[in-house]
């Protein structure tokens, strides 16, 4: 079933767009560098929030209004990055599938996501209490420095995916 879809995907006429095919030649490359920016981009806001939660910068900025101010710029490259990657994994569907380092992104990214479901859960549902303090809460600040090590080794096998496919 995995394989019928996976197949579908992959002889897609966007997926043969994607490729190149129909003389776009343009096209990947382009939709590659979206992507690398964007995740760039999810990347800086996140780490904006994650290095104030380890107290290493915004020592003057509440947790709060950092969250704030990122947050939509941190959804919108999400949904960007998403968007373009999702086109570059049907022009391979196959190969990106069963690749190691493709798997082992979507661990980090899915063990990323379930750190900030507990931290959200957890510490920064009584952010009121530590909002400026400095250092925050061990919960808070391990939370942080799960998150940039977590996305680290998103960027780092999305990255080597692109060679070993």
């Amino acid at each position: 079933m995995l394989n019928h879809v996976l197949t579908a995907l992959q002889t897609s006429s966007l997926a043969a767009a994607v490729r190149g095919e129909f003389g776009w030649d343009w096209l990947f490359p382009n939709i590659e560098t979206i992507h690398v920016i964007a995740v760039a981009t999810l990347f800086g806001s996140i780490a904006m929030v994650d290095l104030r939660l380890v107290g290493v910068v915004g020592r003057r900025s509440s947790v709060s209004d950092l969250a704030a101010e990122y947050l939509p710029i941190t959804w919108t490259a999400f949904g960007v990055a998403v968007i373009a990657g999702s086109m570059m994994f049907i022009s391979r569907a196959q190969t990106y599938f069963h690749n190691p380092q493709f798997e082992m992104k979507f661990v980090c990214m899915g063990l990323a996501g379930l750190n900030m479901l507990v931290f959200h859960l957890g510490a920064y549902r009584y952010v009121g209490r530590w909002d400026r303090q400095l250092p925050p809460p061990w919960t808070a600040r391990v939370a942080g420095g799960l998150s940039l090590l977590l996305w680290i080794g998103v960027i780092f096998f999305g990255r080597w995916t692109g060679f070993t496919t």
